[in-house]
Order: structure tokens, then C-alpha cells, then sequence
């Protein structure tokens, strides 16, 4: 049975990480209104398989509202159909991934949905290419 939730533990928070993740070396790619940026790394065995970052530009969006929702909609999509990319990493392999959004106006829901599952499928086949 498959669970679809987005616990704590699967937030990119440290800063470290996320430093990492942004340097030198990480694989990136767009379907508009998303950036995907991820790297591999070896699985420890404890924690997830998988810890995302999802960023909205106070830029594009001047309203905290609207950050919210957009966020709202990323997080929603990724729990959705994360089983996308977790069923693609072998056991020894872990992802760290950002989403950030480009667009400055709101996207519809379903539209957020389909390009957030392109991206896992375009991740999940690099993933399946590099091993």
C-alpha cells in the first residue's frame, strides 16, 4: 500500500545541504513553471530516500499568499507522485532535489501537477541512466 505524505524528515533544511546542492556539479532542468536542481548521494540507510526544497521568489510573487499557495500546489504535486522517483533510486542512492518556481502568475493546479510528474520522470530516468 502506498503512502502518499510529506513528512518533516523530508524537508531539505540544513543549511549545508542545501549549499551542496547548489554548487558545482548538481544536474538541473526546467518545464515551465518549475526548476528541478538534484544530486545524488550515498543512502546512509536512515532518514529518507529522497529530501526536497521547494522555493517561491518573493520576486514573482509580492504577496505572501501567493507564495503560499504556489507552494501549497508544489507540495501537494510532489506528494502525489514521489513514488515516481523513489521507485527509480537503488537502496544505496539518496536525492536531494529543489523545486523553485519560475512564473511571476499563479498556474493552475493540474498543470503544476503534470510538469511536476515530467520532472520526477526525467529525474528517475537520469538516475536509471547513471547506474
Amino acid at each position: 500500500m502506498e503512502r502518499f505524505t510529506f513528512r518533516k524528515c523530508e524537508h531539505l533544511c540544513l543549511k549545508s545541504e542545501i549549499e551542496a546542492l547548489f554548487s558545482a556539479g548538481c544536474s538541473s532542468m526546467s518545464m515551465f513553471p518549475l526548476r528541478a536542481t538534484f544530486r545524488l548521494i550515498d543512502n546512509s540507510g536512515n532518514g529518507p530516500q529522497a529530501k526536497i526544497l521547494l522555493s517561491v521568489s518573493k520576486k514573482h510573487f509580492k504577496h505572501a499568499v501567493d507564495r503560499n499557495r504556489a507552494k501549497r500546489q508544489l507540495r501537494e504535486a510532489y506528494r502525489l507522485q514521489k513514488s515516481i522517483l523513489l521507485n527509480a533510486l537503488p537502496s544505496d542512492k539518496a536525492a536531494h532535489i529543489a523545486f523553485i518556481w519560475l512564473s511571476n502568475k499563479p498556474i493552475k493546479s493540474d498543470i503544476v501537477s503534470t510538469r511536476m510528474r515530467n520532472i520526477l520522470l526525467r529525474i528517475a530516468d537520469k538516475v536509471q541512466h547513471e547506474m
